[in-house]
């Protein structure tokens, strides 16, 4: 920080969220008034062209009315001012206004020419109101900064390659005109004659502005503004001297010094801080409330050297350099002895209270009961009479919307509150962000805003958060979060129920069943009683859901043609069923799911999610071989271009042309994988949710072990390009199976891989899902502590039985009730071959881990199969069988699930 600042003489705020340059700021005689007093010019990116006059104002006074001559919307961007003698006839000074298309002259006149440097390396070049001529610049890139040195008649720039070029005038008007760049070679070399540099500096950085200083007849400057450096170049493009700058600059203007031979620099910078150098020499450095972007220095109401700056922001500023007085000071202390004994009594008194303290309250302070700040959310019953939904892309003629409010009151005064809300993609809000000042207590303030579907796919939930971050009166930061839930007919319209579906979940409780109409009032199709049980959704993003709720049973199903769509609809309908048993008065009201667990359904949707990963990456390898492709075209196009003597292009515009269109494509194609994953993505976290309730409801876990299931399966909101899902869950899920779900020490032991990268495939994730199901089946339970990490019982909990899959299980069962065990996949071998042997197991790995999963072989079977017993364990009446095709099968029927449960007709 600079010990000096600039004193403010005069500023003012420019408009509301505008953008500035170094081009939009003048100052001149504008007007032509006999006082000579300059105006101050300024235009910005919005098309707003203003023009002040400034007045001295006292301290802490803004700009008056009266400081702003005119203040016109020019309704196009405004890319510099500049003053001159541009018409002819005339020696009055006019305004000459650059747009990005066009040119502006207002009530100015004179004789100077323009020069405008488009976008493709043109410099253009007008007298007064006519076109002179248009020339093209050799080897041009990328547009730099342009500059016109009178001395030398000569145009200065800095080209892409990091050199300074001088051209002059007289070959710019004799050059090749740049209408006829299109002609053939021989038509080219007799137009005209080729655009030669007059003299070339290489700076080895992009520079940021030029200026040409020249205060006498004898000499003339070129200032350059480089990133690091900040050069001063003779006519002739010799270095007279340059300076390393230890900051990032902004702006910069050379101006006339008071010492002969000496010019003096302004030079800005991103850290606010203004320099001025006399040649290299730092004479004063001054801070400024912002960061400009432009500077110049000129004379206000007889107030020579005012400094004006402007930021991109639209802060205008006129400063003068000084420093005012202090009238503070200091008063006496007055000097006595120190009693260190009455300081030694204090000290021991005060380390008293500190300890009683932290021994009640603990490390930190108990805090009020009451907040400083409280929120709530209410969501409106009914939709909007009009939908606020914009820019939507569901199938639908008519997408509702729902208003959702959001009311804050504060206890104590708090500046700067800010509200944030936000909801599952593709659900889209009106507005998320807003701000809020509660400048005395007791206040009350409201956030409307609506919630639509925005693309055609179903949401992973419809909870919604509203966070609001804070300051208490003592700086500390605080957080307050709250949550709410959109409706169900937001996102889905009732409809007539589907008989048939590939995808059903059935949920037991133990209540009466209850009528679907009272439970789901805004979704009956008919009237009728006979349809009390059943109902149907219709999802705005196309798929359909049926519930039926059995007649005789306690039992609910939902089925559809989408796994991951039965997720909301079990969802509401277990939220519902807690609500209406909470209204009767019902405490002990339960759900549980004792059908198979639908791993397989799961499984595809991780495979095609998998699937668009692995696609991503392998577009994303192609676009970037495109990339280095057409970069290598255009250096040979570039090189061919530069040679003084043409040469045929070889066909190597028709191969830029082909493989742009190939890096268009594969961008087209980048998006869209982008959009299928991040849906699919969507579609596979509501297929989480869905196994994460039915493992819930199947092992009766607790809200603590569903928390860690959650962390675990959904530790992302979406994939990114360094972290992806599949990576994240088999981590998080290993760590379990090593820690709180681990069968011996020697798992434990086991150290996971500390660095995360996208696997080769799915299988290893799918396998350690399927074996965290099958120990929790086992007994294990879920638990954050390491201590807990103890090897597992083969027993089931209380209330469960036994899930055998095939009669080989039952009969293994029956004769040893104390192995008990938990199987989802089989491996059948063939009883005719009475020749095979325990050996003969040991080259299949997978058939040695079904046959140990089986009990049928020991544990020690994998490592030492010498020690094995085969003789007690594994005899041809109890192999499995193998069909005729030889392939390995998994027989599952509803006959040997008896423990299922199969439901009745519906």
């Amino acid at each position: 920080m600079s010990l000096f600042k600039a004193r403010n003489w005069w500023s003012t705020i420019l408009g509301e969220k505008e953008e500035f340059d170094h081009g939009c700021l003048c100052l001149a005689n504008v007007d032509n008034s006999g006082n000579g007093q300059d105006k101050i010019i300024v235009g910005s990116f919005m098309g707003y062209l203003r023009i002040f006059s400034p007045h001295p104002t006292k301290t802490g006074d803004g700009a008056q009315a009266a400081d702003m001559l005119l203040e016109v919307d020019l309704r196009d961007p405004v890319l510099q001012v500049e003053v001159g003698k541009f018409v002819s006839g005339t020696e009055m000074l006019h305004l000459a206004v650059l747009h990005s298309r066009k040119l502006c002259v207002y009530s100015v006149s004179g004789r100077d020419l323009i020069c405008i440097q488009s976008i493709d390396g043109m410099l253009m070049v007008f007298e007064q109101e006519s076109y002179a001529f248009g020339r093209f610049l050799p080897s041009f890139l990328l547009p730099g900064p342009l500059a016109y040195s009178s001395r030398t008649d000569s145009f200065i720039t800095v080209s892409s390659c990091r050199q300074v070029e001088s051209y002059k005038y007289q070959v710019l008007a004799f050059a090749t005109d740049a209408d006829k760049r299109q002609e053939t070679d021989q038509q080219k070399l007799g137009s005209g004659k080729r655009l030669v540099v007059d003299w070339t500096l290489n700076i080895g950085e992009q520079a940021l502005d030029i200026c040409i200083v020249s205060f006498n007849q004898s000499a003339s400057s070129v200032f350059v503004l480089g990133e690091r450096n900040f050069f001063c170049l003779k006519d002739n493009g010799q270095i007279r001297f340059m300076k390393k700058l230890d900051w990032s600059p902004s702006c910069f203007l050379p101006y006339c010094s008071v010492s002969e031979g000496t010019i003096n620099t302004l030079i800005g910078n991103h850290n606010s801080i203004l320099h001025i150098y006399q040649d290299v020499t730092l004479k004063w450095a001054t801070q400024l409330p912002h960061i400009p972007v432009a500077v110049r220095v000129g004379c206000l109401h007889d107030l020579k050297g005012v400094i004006v700056t402007l930021s991109d922001d639209g802060h205008l500023q006129c400063s003068y350099l000084g420093t005012d007085p202090s009238l503070f000071q200091a008063p006496n202390v007055e000097s006595r002895e120190l009693n260190y004994d009455e300081l030694d009594v204090e000290m021991k008194e005060l380390q008293k209270i500190i300890k009683d303290v932290n021994k009640s309250q603990g490390v930190w302070p108990v805090t009020e009961r009451e907040d400083d700040l409280s929120v709530s959310v209410v969501v409106s019953p009914n939709f909007d009479s009009v939908s606020q939904a914009t820019d939507v892309e569901v199938g639908t003629d008519l997408v509702p919307s729902v208003t959702v409010k959001v009311t804050l009151q504060n206890r104590v005064v708090l500046q700067k509150v800010k509200l944030s809300v936000c909801v599952q993609p593709p659900l889209e809000l009106t507005c998320d962000q807003f701000t809020f000042e509660f400048m005395t207590p007791d206040l009350t303030r409201t956030a409307s805003f609506s919630a639509y579907l925005k693309r055609s796919y179903t949401p992973s939930e419809l909870e919604g958060k509203a966070v609001v971050s804070y300051s208490r009166p003592t700086g500390i930061p605080r957080v307050i979060q709250c949550k709410f839930r959109l409706p169900l007919k937001l996102i889905c319209l009732p409809c007539q129920p589907s008989k048939t579906a590939s995808h059903k979940v059935t949920i037991d409780t133990n209540k009466s069943p209850v009528s679907l109409l009272g439970l789901f009032p805004g979704f009956a199709s008919q009237s009728d009683d006979d349809q009390v049980n059943v109902m149907g959704f219709h999802f705005l993003g196309g798929s359909q859901v049926t519930l039926l709720a059995s007649k005789t049973s306690q039992r609910y199903r939902i089925q559809s043609e989408q796994f991951e769509d039965l997720w909301l609809i079990t969802s509401e309908l277990i939220l519902r069923l807690q609500e209406y048993f909470e209204k009767q008065g019902v405490k002990d009201f339960a759900c549980s799911f004792s059908g198979s667990m639908p791993l397989q359904e799961y499984f595809e949707l991780i495979d095609r999610h998998f699937e668009l990963r692995m696609n991503g990456e392998k577009l994303k390898e192609l676009l970037s071989e495109r990339a280095v492709q057409f970069r290598a075209i255009q250096r040979r196009l570039l090189t061919r271009f530069k040679d003084k003597t043409p040469a045929p292009l070889q066909h190597l515009d028709t191969l830029l042309d082909g493989t742009y269109k190939q890096v268009i494509a594969l961008a087209d194609a980048v998006e869209e994988n982008q959009g299928s994953l991040f849906q699919s993505f969507t579609r596979l976290k509501s297929a989480t949710h869905l196994v994460i309730l039915l493992i819930g409801l199947w092992q009766k876990l607790s809200a603590d072990q569903i928390a860690i299931l959650e962390a675990a399966f959904l530790p992302l909101q979406e994939d990114t390009q360094e972290l992806g899902w599949e990576e994240t869950v088999d981590a998080a899920i290993s760590h379990l199976l090593k820690t709180c779900l681990s069968k011996s020490s020697k798992e434990q032991a086991l150290n996971l891989n500390s660095q995360l990268s996208i696997p080769k495939d799915t299988s290893q994730l799918k396998k350690h899902i399927t074996l965290l199901c099958d120990r929790l089946a086992k007994g294990g339970r879920l638990c954050l502590s390491t201590d807990a990490a103890a090897p597992q019982t083969m027993i089931m909990p209380g209330g469960c039985t036994t899930i055998p899959e095939s009669d080989l299980e039952e009969r293994s069962v029956e004769q040893d009730p104390t192995e008990q065990f938990t199987n989802h996949r089989h491996l059948t071998a063939d009883t005719s071959r009475p020749d095979l042997r325990p050996e003969d197991c040991f080259g299949n790995p997978q058939l040695t881990r079904a046959l140990h999963s089986l009990r049928l072989v020991p544990s020690s079977l994998a490592t030492s199969p010498q020690e094995a017993a085969w003789d007690t364990f594994l005899t041809p009446a109890a192999l499995p069988r193998r069909s005729t095709s030889g392939n390995l099968q998994t027989p599952c029927s509803p006959k040997s699930l008896p423990h299922l449960g199969v439901p009745e007709p519906w």
